[in-house]
């Protein structure tokens, strides 16, 4: 997921982070991220889901025979 970056650029990004959005906002910062990850997580099963549910487009309607 995050390509080539090591323990040593990890560290001076979550610096960054920490001088852009201050120590009172991490916390704040990290649930909302959890929560979106979750929320994206849910609609890709859903969208599995109802795409399992679905037949084929190039599928013959079924006749009344």
């Amino acid at each position: 997921m995050l390509g080539g970056l090591r323990g040593q650029e990890l560290l001076i990004i979550l610096l960054i982070v920490l001088l852009i959005f201050g120590a009172r906002k991490l916390p704040e910062l990290a649930r909302s991220l959890g929560a979106s990850a979750k929320e994206f997580r849910k609609g890709i099963e859903e969208g599995k889901e109802t795409e399992s549910d679905t037949p084929p487009a190039d599928s013959p309607p079924p006749s009344d025979s």
